[in-house]
């Protein structure tokens, strides 16, 4: 079984004074983090760097480009492609974007992670299962602290949202 932690759009510093603690915690326990974009600083991103087992991470459209952070990345993790990218631009119109995406860089059986919206999501979208798991700060425009907690064994993706 592997243990998956889904966190995006923590905006440290400029929205957010810190990623809680029960956040960390819930990443320190997992064996992989996935950060779907908007660290927002080096030091945000060096903070989540240093608890996470191991990282995949994408550039959201706050992050510094001295964090030279790539707009896609795709992990395979129990037998499961995860294609992550941040979905920047405007609202409308995200959910195809985030789609096309997972289409061109992991085809119909991958898993879409994605951030930027502040909302979460889990939906599946031509085929494609989309997630978001909203701000790990809370940052506005979230009315709440979020992520996902996904464990994965044989294949299977069991997702749960974490909240404060």
């Amino acid at each position: 079984m592997v243990r998956l932690a889904i966190i995006s759009d923590t905006h440290v510093p400029s929205r957010a004074t810190a990623i809680p603690e029960w956040v960390r915690t819930e990443c320190e326990r997992a064996d992989h983090v996935i950060h779907a974009g908007d660290f927002d600083s080096p030091e945000a991103y060096e903070t989540v760097r240093e608890y996470a087992p191991a990282l995949t991470a994408v550039a959201g459209n706050v992050d510094p480009d001295s964090l030279d952070l790539p707009e896609v990345a795709t992990v395979e993790l129990g037998d499961v492609t995860f294609v992550v990218t941040h979905g920047s631009g405007p609202l409308d119109g995200y959910r195809t974007r985030v789609v096309e995406t997972v289409l061109d860089h992991g085809g119909t059986d991958a898993v879409g992670v994605s951030g930027h919206t502040h909302q979460v999501l889990d939906e599946t979208i031509r085929g494609v299962r989309v997630l978001n798991p909203g701000s790990a700060t809370g940052a506005e425009p979230a009315s709440r602290t979020t992520m996902y907690v996904v464990t994965i064994e044989g294949g299977e993706v069991d997702v749960e949202l974490r909240e404060s």
